[in-house]
């Protein structure tokens, strides 16, 4: 854009899992013109509703929701590809003369979509299922010791069990007799122009406690709405195996590990909400990382409010 041109106003609204980004993003796209972009790396899956706490039909008929839905759960999404959608979908939204909305907590896709990616080797396929046969033999931990001797920097920083990104990275460090680290230091990002006026909220508990609390009800409101027969119609209508994205999102993994018997159906429950609180600890870390945050308490009863309130300003000295 030339020098002198204002950039239109984007507003990013993220946190982790059930600390209330929908809610309040319903209240600010009923308060301003925005209109809202999904940041979610489960809600793209087809068919994946109950598990993903994806809006109802009712819900997303008066808050219409952009990058949801778009892929079978036999498919996969990646980072490059939602910055491609999110740009188009921004530009979209932008020339209708309204604001986007961005809301979710797949970090990864945010960071992406505001810095760039790196120009790392695409994904082989013959090398993902030899890893995928040798994790199927030996186990991700196993996978996971041998990135350690290779790739101790990203090792560190990943679960023995978080098998997608275990993956990856073996995939770079066999493809390329690098680790992540040594190719990102050589090279710059794509550094496309990242065109708008941005304002970044994250909804940061300052009470964990709470948020625990918040994880332990929507679980169990997923298991009465039905989240095993989900899986079930799921593991009917498609070719599925547990390796796949749509298959490791937490829920979806131990509903499978209870429906193949890896795990008693009493022990189902408090797995999953287990598994719930590790992925927002994780995303609380992701957060501490980034720069350029406005941080709110979810739970603090003056949140909405302020807000509110920042938005406005942020849209006003926009418009200036």
């Amino acid at each position: 854009m030339s020098a002198g041109l204002k950039l239109p106003p984007a507003i990013f609204l993220i946190g982790p899992t059930a600390s209330g980004k929908t809610q309040l993003a319903f209240e600010l796209a009923t308060r301003f013109p925005c209109d809202i972009i999904s940041i979610d790396s489960a809600q793209v899956f087809r068919d994946m509703d109950i598990g993903t706490a994806k809006p109802d039909a009712a819900t997303l008929a008066r808050f219409p929701h952009r990058l949801i839905d778009l892929i079978t759960p036999e498919e996969r999404y990646s980072a490059a590809r939602f910055r491609a959608d999110a740009l188009r979908e921004m530009a979209a939204i932008t020339a209708a003369g309204r604001i986007p909305l961005l809301v979710g907590g797949t970090l990864l896709y945010v960071k992406a979509l505001r810095e760039g990616l790196a120009d790392l080797p695409e994904a082989d396929p013959a090398l993902r299922a030899e890893i995928d046969r040798e994790a199927a033999a030996h186990g991700w931990p196993h996978l996971h010791a041998e990135l350690a001797r290779r790739d101790p920097q990203t090792a560190a920083r990943l679960q023995p069990a978080d098998a997608q990104r275990i993956q990856r990275a073996l995939e770079i460090v066999r493809l390329s007799g690098q680790t992540m680290a040594e190719l990102l230091a050589t090279q710059k990002p794509d550094a496309a122009t990242f065109p708008y006026t941005t304002l970044a909220l994250a909804l940061v508990p300052d009470d964990r406690s709470h948020l625990h609390r918040r994880i332990e009800q929507r679980f169990e409101a997923m298991l009465d709405a039905g989240l095993v027969a989900e899986v079930e119609m799921l593991q009917k209508k498609y070719t599925l195996d547990p390796n796949l994205p749509s298959m490791r999102c937490v829920g979806y993994r131990q509903a499978w590990q209870m429906l193949e018997g890896e795990i008693p159906a009493a022990e189902l429950r408090e797995r999953g909400i287990y598994a719930t609180r590790q992925f927002a600890k994780r995303q609380l870390t992701w957060l501490r990382g980034m720069e350029g945050l406005t941080p709110f308490d979810p739970f603090a009863a003056t949140t909405p409010a302020a807000v509110h309130a920042t938005v406005a300003a942020h849209l006003d000295r926009a418009s200036r």
